[in-house]
């Protein structure tokens, strides 16, 4: 069973599309992560103040930071 060839056409264009559609998605979907791990790279935040283990006075949640990245001083 072949389709008539007045509807040829609208389907080629119907499937380009939709594989436009789909590459456009996956090129968007990938400068995203691109975006993020260049930010994750590229930032470094500032120390901050934190509880560290075993000092007195810690937050009432008891969390504190494992090991500071932060020159102690």
């Amino acid at each position: 069973m072949t389709e008539p060839a007045e509807h040829a056409p609208r389907r080629s264009r119907r499937r380009l599309t939709v594989w436009l559609l789909v590459g456009a998605g996956l090129a968007l979907f990938g400068a995203a992560n691109a975006h993020l791990v260049y930010v994750a790279f590229s930032s470094q935040p500032d120390c901050v103040a934190h509880m560290k283990p075993g000092q007195a006075g810690g937050s009432p949640s008891g969390f504190a930071a494992a090991r500071s990245a932060c020159a102690s001083g």
